[in-house]
C-alpha cells in the first residue's frame, strides 16, 4: 500500500488537534511553534494526554501549552545528560587508556591479540580489531586536530599512541574497545576506579552510548522505553543497590540514578546533582512516574545533593 496522506497547513493542524479535544488559548503563538518544532515530533509529547489510543481524543483540560511544557522539560533534560556524559565518556577512556599503555606499552591498541570479536546471532562479525583500527585510521587521516596534525608530520605510523589515539574515539566506540579487550582482568582494573565489576561497567557503557545518540540526535528521552537496557547490579556496590528501581529497567530512572553515582566519584564538587533534583522535582508526578521515579524520590540520600559514600 502506497501512504496517500496529504500535507496539511499549520491551521489545518490546529483544527485536527483542537477536534480532538486540545485546547488553544493563543493559536497565533501554536502555529508559530509548529512552523518551527514540527507536527510529527511534538506528537511523541501528547500522546500522553490521549484519553483514547483509538481515535486518539485527548483527555479534558488537555492545553497544547501542555505538550510544549513536556517537550521544554525533555530538552533540558537532554542537556543535563549530555553535560554529565562527556566527563564520563572522557573519565572511561582514560582510565581504560591507562591501564591498557601500562600493560601493553603505548601502542597496546594495535596489537589483535588483546583484543576479541563479535558476533551477531547469525554468526556476522559485527566488530572486528581489524575493522575498528581501519576505522580510527580514518578518523586519523581526516583529523585537523594539532596532536594529530604533528603526528602525521612528524612519524610515519598511521595511528599515533593509545594516548592520543583514544581522542579520536566517540563513546560508542570506547564501550566497544572496553568489551572487546579480552583480559578481563584488565576491564576490572578499569571498572574498580568507579567501585564496579567489570561487567556492570560493560553493560551500561552500552546503554550510555544509545543515551547519548538520542540526546545527541534531539530524540524525546524522558519517558522513554528502553530497548537496550543494562545489567544492574544486585549485590556490589550496596549503596547504589539500594537506589536502583530494579523493577523499572528499562527506565530513565535508574540511568539517572547510574551518572549520580559515577559522577560522585569522578567530579564530587559537581553541581550536576542539584541541577538535576530540581529539574525532576519541575514536572508532575504523572511525568516523574512515566520515567520510573519511585512516589519517594526526593527523601532518599541520593538526591539529597551529599557525596556517594
Amino acid at each position: 500500500m502506497q501512504f496517500a496522506k496529504p500535507p496539511t497547513s499549520l491551521s489545518e493542524q490546529i483544527d485536527q488537534l483542537a477536534a480532538r479535544g486540545m485546547a488553544f488559548p493563543d493559536r497565533a503563538e501554536a502555529e508559530h511553534c509548529l512552523s518551527h518544532i514540527s507536527y510529527y515530533r511534538l506528537a511523541g509529547y501528547w500522546r500522553p494526554y490521549e484519553a483514547d489510543t483509538e481515535d486518539h481524543q485527548f483527555q479534558t483540560g488537555t492545553c497544547f501549552a501542555h505538550i510544549l511544557r513536556s517537550y521544554t522539560f525533555d530538552r533540558e533534560l537532554r542537556l543535563l545528560l549530555m553535560d554529565a556524559i562527556e566527563r564520563l565518556e572522557i573519565s572511561v577512556r582514560t582510565q581504560w587508556m591507562n591501564v591498557l599503555v601500562r600493560a601493553h606499552g603505548p601502542h597496546a591498541h594495535l596489537d589483535p591479540d588483546l583484543f576479541t570479536s563479535q558476533s551477531n546471532k547469525q554468526g556476522r562479525i559485527i566488530w572486528s580489531h581489524a575493522e575498528a583500527i581501519q576505522r580510527l585510521k580514518a578518523e586519523a587521516a581526516k583529523s585537523r586536530e594539532p596532536f594529530i596534525v604533528h603526528f602525521r608530520q612528524k612519524y610515519r605510523e598511521d595511528l599515533p599512541p593509545l594516548w592520543a589515539t583514544c581522542e579520536l574515539m566517540a563513546l560508542g566506540d570506547v564501550s566497544r574497545w572496553f568489551a572487546r579487550t579480552k583480559s578481563s582482568a584488565l576491564r576490572n582494573q578499569v571498572a574498580r576506579a568507579y567501585q564496579l565489576d567489570e561487567s556492570i561497567l560493560g553493560s551500561f557503557l552500552h546503554h550510555l552510548a544509545v543515551v547519548r545518540n538520542i540526546c545527541a540526535h534531539h530524540n524525546r528521552l524522558w519517558n522513554r522505553e528502553f530497548v537496550v537496557s543494562w545489567k544492574l547490579p544486585t549485590k556490589n556496590p550496596p549503596w547504589l543497590v539500594t537506589h536502583l528501581a530494579h523493577s523499572q529497567s528499562g527506565k530513565i530512572y535508574n540511568t539517572l540514578v547510574m551518572i549520580i553515582f559515577l559522577m560522585d566519584i569522578i567530579n564530587p564538587a559537581s553541581s550536576w546533582r542539584k541541577r538535576l533534583a530540581d529539574h525532576i522535582a519541575s514536572a508532575s508526578p504523572d511525568q516523574q512516574t512515566a520515567m520510573g521515579f519511585p512516589a519517594d524520590w526526593q527523601t532518599r540520600s541520593l538526591w539529597q545533593h551529599e557525596a556517594t559514600p
